[in-house]
């Protein structure tokens, strides 16, 4: 086979498993990370399920950090939420990067898509993009004991601190926004639209790709600057 035919059958093959032809190299000064369909943690979901696995982007964000010819980190989010755990460890890392970061919801940014979403240094939503802000739910056998409510409890906190830590909401707008009962169907939470975002104080701005790359673009400009002797 031709190193032409082999080119086409890889591109062919990127476009089928990540939608698109090529694959960002790792000494790019930008790195795309994107979160999308239902973020997997422990457990695996169904194959027909759109996922981003948390195996998968731990040791990209740990490339990304050790790599010194990236600079700059877009995170690109279309979620629907999905494991806690797992979402917040990636929130975690997102933020303890040392390389700016910018992200960007397009689409949805749900559940435990909104610590990924403020994790970065600074946000992004598009106009017609919504965030579901709700408490935290568990899947399968539940004991009724105290020590179970004490768990979601102290998971609930982890999020809530995460969040206020990394964004201007305060903690009292923010559980008032979670415990809702009259826009979620049959549960609590609260949809926000685009601008509604920003006006609670989740996200920092509106915009598309070109402003979230202008501004990462900025970030890592300023860091250049500082960094210099």
């Amino acid at each position: 086979m031709s190193e032409e035919n082999v080119k086409k059958d890889k591109e062919i093959e990127n476009i089928k498993e990540l939608g698109v032809a090529s694959v960002p190299r790792p000494d790019e000064r930008v790195q795309i990370l994107p979160i999308i369909g239902q973020v997997e943690g422990h457990l695996m979901l169904p194959p027909q399920t759109k996922a981003t696995k948390y195996e998968h982007v731990i040791p990209q964000l740990i490339s990304i950090e050790t790599n010194d010819r990236v600079e700059g980190v877009l995170i690109i989010l279309n979620t629907v939420g999905g494991d806690v755990e797992a979402g917040l460890a990636i929130s975690e890392m997102i933020r303890s990067l040392s390389k700016p970061t910018v992200s960007l919801v397009i689409g949805g940014g749900h559940s435990i898509g909104v610590p990924l979403a403020t994790s970065a240094d600074y946000s992004f939503i598009s106009p017609s993009a919504t965030m579901i802000i709700h408490p935290i739910r568990m899947n399968g056998l539940i004991i009724g004991v105290p020590q179970t409510f004490e768990y979601f409890n102290k998971m609930q906190e982890r999020i809530i601190e995460f969040i206020t830590r990394t964004s201007n909401v305060d903690r009292d707008t923010l559980r008032k926004l979670m415990l809702q009962t009259d826009e979620l169907l049959n549960d609590m939470g609260t949809i926000l639209i685009g601008k509604q975002a920003v006006e609670y104080g989740l996200i920092d701005q509106v915009g598309g790709i070109h402003d979230a790359l202008s501004k990462l673009d900025s970030l890592i400009d300023e860091k250049n600057k500082t960094s210099k002797p």
